[in-house]
């Protein structure tokens, strides 16, 4: 009767056992979970505020790019020499339009920033220009665009900034791998696309708008 009794303690003993290492190893699988899916949403959350931060960078320079081609035909109205600055902007908004990544239309984007103040300066050599309303009224939404832009900018760059710190992280990069997540670009304005933009010359031009 006592053995069977102790037999009976002992069986219990490991039926709690059992249960016990049951219990941690379910706490734990819960929590590895848990911390799992937290850093996956996070890698994914990080990589869609991103997304969004540049589809907002993306709409500032679209509206810039569709504001230009009207600068543009208002400025041939009145200057027809700077075909040269004209074809070049043309170019520019074509290869944005192309662009397939972000890099591409950064570079485009950073070109045009090169040519907007030759396209703006002809009106210091054009009075034409300074009292056309149009090109005024086409300035001045250029100039919102412009400040638009930079705010833009500067959130996108910051998401990219997180989101960079996190995919070179120890458990980030783990995540980000998983979820399928890469580092992204900043969006810099390029120097170098604004030096190999030629400038517009005015010294050898009369003091006098030509007349078409």
């Amino acid at each position: 009767m006592k053995s069977m009794r102790n037999r009976g303690s002992a069986g219990s003993l490991v039926a709690m056992l059992v249960i016990g290492i049951l219990a941690v190893v379910l706490v734990m699988g819960v929590a590895l979970f848990a911390w799992y899916k937290s850093g996956y949403d996070k890698a994914v959350r990080m990589d869609e505020t991103a997304k969004e931060a540049w589809a907002n960078v993306d709409a500032q320079l679209q509206r810039r790019f569709d504001l230009v081609p009207q600068l543009v035909e208002t400025v041939k109205g009145v200057v027809q020499q700077e075909q040269a600055v004209f074809g070049q902007i043309a170019e520019a908004r074509t290869r944005y339009l192309n662009a397939q990544t972000v890099e591409g239309k950064v570079q485009a984007s950073n070109v045009l920033s090169g040519l907007l103040p030759n396209l703006l300066a002809l009106r210091e050599a054009y009075p034409e220009l300074r009292s056309n309303q149009n090109f005024l009224a086409l300035q001045d939404q250029l100039e919102g665009t412009e400040n638009r832009i930079s705010v833009a900018r500067t959130r996108y760059n910051q998401a990219v900034k997180e989101l960079n710190a996190y995919a070179r992280s120890l458990f980030g990069s783990f995540f980000c791998g998983k979820a399928g997540v890469e580092p992204r670009d900043s969006f810099e304005a390029g120097e170098p696309a604004k030096t190999q933009v030629p400038k517009v010359d005015f010294s050898t031009r009369s003091a006098e708008p030509t007349t078409q």
